[in-house]
């Protein structure tokens, strides 16, 4: 959840707050250094950990924004730059997915064909997205959902098979860092895939987030366009020489190159995240542990549905627990029964988008005649709880009784 708000009647909290504490000292320190030193703006601090966690994904590049929902608006204002037309096209999306993760789509231009999702893992449905696919379709976009990995391999395979040699995946990992898709980690599928580093996600810092690429002409717009569309922080390449009289520029001149934005993160971001990037693996089998005994208690229950990975070797890092009821009725009185029990609940990431007010705003239509019933169903009878990188066995129990 990226609203740290609470609407549940707590009247004796015992469930894990849906922000849980993640700074321990070790974080601290590596902060406190930051504030010591002189450096607080994007420096020394970003570079090292962008390097480090470009290497753990076996990507080539990387780019650290202020937040997840700036790295997603950065990677399609990249993805757009790199295709060179002023028509975008369309771009396949999943109907369960977060706000920003459609905006920048919209912001760009992109007609946005709306795709039911898998009742299992709640990832973008691959039957809607080739129902989908047009002679106009330039991006896939995919979204793991709460650290479930969606179908990635087969709609990796699927872009290359495409007619359109155009058709780019981007892949939404702000949710499934450190989730696993048959054998590879998810965030190394798409042409472009980002990460938020939210407060409540694996990797929690407060704010920021990550692009990550093997693109070099995507990389290099990214970092242009990520501060203000100057060139200053560009290597030697086809962006750095794009205007004439370039020998009349001096090092200390801003030159603007393309129309961009301030996404630059903070020093104490990337201080906090290379010491948790360190304790991802241990904090994740915490959650693993966790989710195994949430499953052997709720999985196969005739009340509601779980969300499980789709192939054998996926494996899923869920920071939230989900359930998905029968009716709407049943949801309403679950959620009462926890609220009077101090168990905080929120809705499935953000629902189904095409039922949110802000989908009047859009230029979108649905990939298949009869809409999106699963991903409705999902908005209006589903929920989660949170799961952090502690024993949560007692409190687990607790939801259950």
């Amino acid at each position: 959840d990226r609203n740290q708000s609470d609407t549940t009647t707590m009247n004796k909290p015992v469930w894990p707050l849906v922000a849980d504490d993640v700074f321990n000292d070790a974080v601290r320190r590596a902060m406190h250094t930051v504030i010591d030193g002189d450096q607080h703006t994007m420096g020394q601090s970003v570079s090292s950990f962008e390097k480090k966690f470009a290497h753990a994904h076996g990507r080539k590049y990387a780019v650290m924004t202020n937040s997840g929902s700036s790295a997603n608006l950065l990677a399609v204002a990249a993805l757009a730059a790199c295709s060179g037309k002023n028509n975008r096209g369309e771009v396949i999306v999943p109907a369960i997915a977060w706000s920003t993760t459609y905006a920048p789509f919209q912001q760009y231009g992109y007609k946005l064909v709306m795709c039911d999702v898998d009742q299992n893992t709640l990832g973008i449905s691959f039957s809607d997205v080739v129902d989908a696919v047009t002679a106009s379709t330039s991006v896939i976009c995919a979204a793991s959902i709460l650290g479930t990995p969606a179908n990635l391999q087969r709609l990796k395979t699927y872009c290359g098979g495409v007619d359109s040699s155009s058709v780019s995946l981007f892949e939404d990992n702000c949710e499934s860092l450190g989730a696993v898709a048959q054998g590879r980690l998810c965030g190394t599928f798409g042409r472009v895939s980002t990460f938020s580093f939210f407060y409540t996600h694996h990797l929690g810092v407060g704010e920021g987030g990550m692009l990550l690429t093997d693109d070099a002409l995507l990389y290099d717009y990214a970092v242009c366009m990520r501060a203000h569309g100057w060139e200053r922080d560009l290597s030697p390449g086809p962006l750095r020489f794009t205007l004439p009289n370039v020998e009349q520029m001096t090092p200390n001149d801003y030159r603007f190159i393309m129309p961009g934005y301030n996404l630059r993160p903070m020093e104490i971001q990337a201080a906090a995240a290379q010491v948790q990037l360190s304790r991802l693996s241990e904090m994740n089998a915490q959650r693993k542990v966790n989710a195994d005994l949430f499953h052997r208690l709720f999985d196969n229950d005739p009340r509601w549905k779980t969300q499980t990975a789709q192939y054998v070797d996926d494996v899923a890092v869920p920071f939230a627990f989900t359930l998905v009821f029968n009716n709407w009725r049943s949801r309403v009185r679950a959620v009462r029964v926890m609220g009077e029990n101090g168990i905080q609940c929120r809705m499935i990431t953000g629902g189904s988008f095409s039922l949110h007010p802000a989908a009047r705003h859009y230029d979108w239509r649905y990939a298949t005649g009869v809409g999106t019933p699963i991903a409705d169903h999902v908005h209006k009878c589903g929920i989660f709880v949170g799961n952090h990188a502690s024993d949560l066995s007692e409190q687990i129990n607790l939801l259950y009784d």
